[in-house]
């Protein structure tokens, strides 16, 4: 088999995976969607072996690992401006992005190669509804505020209020994707008594091992 040939087989494999996976979490994907995640796992598999974007090498590892993972909180999406911090090469954001072409998704992250390799995807992929910023969030502003912010193993929670909370509307939410149910990090944000607790869901994401839980947070009013 020479390169061509196992390119496209890796591809195709890659994009079974990819449905089989959304299918399990109860969404059909259009053909359109799973191609555009399929090249993104490419992309990714080929950044990767220079930049070290994630520690996960297989790429059809990557598919659960990070695509499937950051599918399962899309029934929990609200809202259509969108803020991803701490994304890293572009989890959940960019999936987030090629689920909802009719909304506005914002990647955030200080590192600069992982922003560089957003801003390739989002071309590669032409994703016109995706923006890509390279900052620290406690520095970053906007003139319109989101109508929910993820992040994916970011930080603390605390952290995460605190450093966000100039950019989520009065009506937002938190979505903080975590493995293990966050007990500590819970209590200590609800000492503060200004953030309440709409939520704690555990997430079933299969080919994966160990607990996912999405953690919905809101302004207290």
């Amino acid at each position: 088999m020479n390169a061509a040939q196992s390119s496209i087989t890796l591809a195709q494999a890659l994009r079974e995976d990819i449905n089989l996976g959304a299918k399990s979490l109860g969404l059909d994907l259009l053909y359109t969607q799973a191609d555009l995640l399929t090249r993104y796992v490419l992309l990714l598999d080929k950044w990767n072996k220079t930049y070290n974007l994630t520690a996960i090498r297989d790429p059809r590892d990557m598919v659960f690992r990070h695509i499937i993972d950051s599918l399962s909180i899309v029934p929990h999406v609200i809202g259509n401006n969108v803020l991803d911090v701490g994304s890293g090469p572009g989890l959940p954001g960019i999936v987030l992005a090629v689920m909802n072409p009719a909304g506005k998704y914002t990647t955030l992250d200080s590192n600069g190669k992982k922003t560089r390799f957003m801003l390739q995807a989002k071309l590669d992929l032409q994703l016109d509804n995706l923006e890509v910023v390279n900052a620290r969030v406690e520095a970053f502003t906007t003139k319109q505020t989101f109508d929910a912010i993820t992040s994916r193993a970011f930080t603390s929670l605390v952290n995460m209020v605190e450093g966000t909370k100039h950019l989520l509307s009065p009506s937002g939410v938190y979505l903080a994707m975590k493995g293990l149910y966050p007990d500590e990090e819970l209590k200590e944000l609800m000492d503060r008594q200004e953030i309440e607790l709409v939520g704690c869901e555990p997430l079933h994401v299969p080919g994966t091992d160990g607990d996912r839980h999405l953690v919905i947070l809101r302004n207290r009013h």
